[in-house]
């Protein structure tokens, strides 16, 4: 597996409250406080974030030397490697000081963000030369460990968190805060940039309410209220217009964090991007729409129902799977599906009335 072509994720989690004695600085000789058998290694030492320090090596070989350090009272540190640079589908080295006092290190893959999902004793990181450690002196922790590379590695993604719960059984818990940083081993210089969390949470909700609720309530006033004559035909066209607005919006956002991750999505870009064309191809038949006396009127409402119908149910898919290729997890996926029961519901109910209704009317027709 060509593990140098992936971007580097790393998951720090730690408790980070201050406590007595010092922390950790490039300044400082650690040399005698480092796991045995890294103390005799040139290593080049960067402040990275909060109390966080990098030390690293990488020698001809290709072999990348890490060793970590941070200001811990309690909590588990750890550093991953991510074909996309996001969390999810990474394998990692964890290290941690156990309750009982005794060091911890493992490696894990991340298969999803709930603690079920994060798998100890797995994952694909090519571990080579000395063996994992994790060493605590005074108030630092200290993880090491070596990885040996296909290729050279130059710039790569670097994720920083913190928490403060210790593993138990080899659990680990959620993070608590996180930052990412694009670090250039050739140079040792890096850059800081927040992951977009909010913008992923905005492309969400714009979908979700513009084509999974706003355009669905829509298509049931066109279908259930003709009755009120001309007003159903005005709150069709705004609740649509108000609806296609929304998740125009959150097409942009969408387009604005894919290029900021780079995820792999290929799927739920596909389907997006189809749902667009079809909605936009919706709005202009609008203004193609024939009159009523017009013999093309009546195909002109069946493309338009049925398109109508066709963007309504690979919206519903592409909410579900955005949801799962995000990684928003269960609340989303219990929330919007409650949503669209609700839906559903209603649009049986009135249909139900719908029959009804036609049936009494066929049932009291005048016979000649």
């Amino acid at each position: 597996m060509e593990i140098a072509s992936f971007s580097v994720l790393v998951i720090l989690l730690g408790g980070i409250s201050l406590v007595g004695g010092q922390a950790d600085n490039c300044g400082a000789n650690r040399n005698a406080v480092l796991p045995v058998g890294y103390s005799n290694i040139t290593l080049v030492c960067l402040p990275i974030w909060n109390n966080l320090i990098l030390r690293y090596s990488l020698n001809e070989d290709n072999v990348l030397t890490i060793v970590l350090s941070m200001l811990y009272t309690s909590g588990w540190v750890g550093m991953g490697f991510s074909k996309d640079g996001m969390m999810v589908g990474s394998s990692a080295m964890v290290g941690w000081i156990g309750n009982t006092g005794r060091p911890h290190i493992k490696q894990f893959y991340l298969r999803g963000q709930s603690s079920s999902q994060v798998l100890a004793d797995q994952g694909q990181l090519p571990a080579a030369g000395n063996s994992p450690a994790v060493v605590q002196n005074g108030p630092n922790i200290y993880m090491a460990f070596q990885l040996k590379f296909l290729s050279r590695i130059t710039r790569q993604k670097l994720l920083f968190a913190f928490g403060t719960a210790t593993p138990v059984n080899d659990r680990l818990t959620k993070h608590e805060d996180k930052i990412s940083v694009s670090f250039d081993f050739s140079s040792s210089t890096f850059s800081a940039s927040s992951y977009p969390y909010q913008l992923k949470r905005t492309h969400g909700i714009l979908n979700i309410i513009g084509w999974g609720v706003i355009l669905p309530i829509g298509a049931i006033v066109a279908r259930y209220f003709r009755t009120s004559n001309p007003l159903w035909f005005y709150l069709h066209s705004a609740i649509q217009f108000i609806g296609f607005i929304l998740g125009l919006a959150g097409v942009v956002a969408g387009i604005a964090l894919y290029h900021k991750l780079h995820a792999s999505v290929s799927s739920h870009r596909a389907l997006g991007i189809l749902i667009l064309v079809l909605g936009i191809l919706q709005v202009l038949a609008l203004f193609l729409r024939p009159e009523k006396d017009y013999k093309l009127r009546k195909y002109w409402n069946w493309y338009h129902w049925w398109v109508g119908r066709l963007v309504l149910f690979l919206a519903v898919v592409n909410i579900f799977v955005g949801i799962h290729v995000g990684s928003a997890g269960d609340s989303w996926k219990i929330g919007y599906g409650f949503n669209l029961g609700l839906l559903l519901l209603a649009t049986i109910i009135l249909e139900f009335l719908l029959w009804t209704r036609w049936s009494k009317k066929t049932a009291n027709a005048p016979t000649f």
